[in-house]
């Protein structure tokens, strides 16, 4: 039997626990393999739903504002808002204060969509921390918030 250092398993040991950068990875992959097969039947894909639900929150984004906040770069978001464009789901408006950007907001039918969508997400969300005790939800949320803070 081989005993383990005071300070825990080191890195490449049999025993290692898996990085903490692994494991968020895995469970975004998994978060974001669910939310796909939730949104197919919207029309949309989960980057699509990404970037509707922060205009929910924040309407009047600019397109790098929204590549930002929707984790996509700029390149990628001119053909993401011309998807949802062309669904009616949102709208570009012009600045009022610099007339050469555009604004993207969400229309109603993209509200209505997101309302659609809302329930399934929420229980999917609670099916993600099912196993976690009620009194560590906000704890864990804590941690993300703070990870991002420190990465950002």
């Amino acid at each position: 039997m081989t005993a383990v250092p005071a300070d825990g398993p080191k890195a490449g040991d049999a025993k290692a626990p898996p990085s903490l950068l692994y494991m968020v990875k895995r469970l975004e992959l998994a978060v974001r393999s669910r939310l796909e097969e939730l949104v197919r039947p919207a029309g949309i894909t989960a980057l699509q739903y990404t970037a509707l639900t922060v205009l929910e929150r924040h309407s009047g984004r600019s397109a790098a504002q929204l590549a930002r906040d929707s984790f996509v770069t700029a390149q990628s978001i001119a053909d993401l808002v011309r998807a949802l464009e062309s669904r009616d789901l949102v709208r570009r408006e012009r600045n009022p204060a610099n007339r050469r950007e555009l604004l993207i907001h969400l229309t109603d039918a993209g509200r209505e969509l997101l309302a659609g969508l809302a329930e399934p997400v929420r229980r999917l969300e609670e099916r993600m921390i099912d196993d976690v005790p009620p009194h560590q939800v906000d704890q864990f949320r804590q941690t993300l918030s703070a990870a991002w803070r420190a990465l950002s």
